[in-house]
């Protein structure tokens, strides 16, 4: 495989600042209802990027549960490695990457926890197995092998086997609110579409930028 030799050819329509909202989430809500309309795999599926308290960065992908003005909410172990980049640092970036549609889009805020009630909501929601494995899962840490992970798994099924699974104090949600968001548009020629809003000063700010 020659990897610097392949290439796509991008065919979108225009994406200027006329043809977008002043309010970033409302143009956010626009695009990903489009690529869900088109039955695209997981269009909530995003890489979200943290810093440690060594300056080390990291990403990994995460599902976008929740969506609002007030954020974007994702779930995970409070003590995983995310959730203690998180804690220390307070700060995050998204990336939704839709390749098919030639779309992406990039968002950069600050990350707290989610409200207890949120958390608490979502976990009811989830599948039964996937509540026992929020359980059984020490996330992040080291496991001699899969046995072990069944081992757990299965005495969570036990203890709580005909009644509801409670959310476990050690997971829940997160809360990233936007302080920047760019969309990028993809065009012929490499001369990609790029819109940033830069929350200033009580409101959004619309730039474009060089591709």
């Amino acid at each position: 495989m020659d990897i610097p030799t392949l290439r796509s050819r991008y065919e979108a329509a225009r994406f200027d600042k006329p043809d977008v909202d002043p309010d970033p989430f409302v143009q956010f809500h626009r695009w990903y209802d489009e690529v869900l309309d088109a039955g695209y795999f997981e269009p909530y599926a995003m890489v979200l990027a943290t810093v440690d308290d060594r300056g080390w960065p990291s990403a990994r992908n995460v599902l976008l549960r929740g969506l609002g003005p007030e954020g974007f909410d994702f779930f995970t172990n409070y003590t995983s490695d995310k959730a203690r980049d998180l804690e220390g640092n307070g700060r995050a970036a998204v990336v939704f990457s839709w390749n098919m549609v030639h779309r992406q889009i990039r968002i950069v805020g600050t990350v707290s926890r989610a409200p207890a009630a949120v958390s608490d909501a979502y976990f009811a929601s989830r599948p039964r197995g996937a509540q026992v494995s929020a359980w059984a899962s020490d996330q992040s840490e080291v496991v001699s092998e899969r046995a072990t992970l069944v081992r757990q798994h299965n005495e969570i099924e036990e203890r709580y086997a005909g009644t509801t699974i409670p959310r476990p104090d050690f997971w829940g949600g997160y809360r990233l609110v936007a302080q920047e968001y760019e969309f990028w548009q993809g065009r012929d020629d490499r001369l990609h579409d790029r819109l940033r809003y830069t929350f200033t000063d009580g409101h959004w700010i619309i730039d474009r930028l060089a591709p």
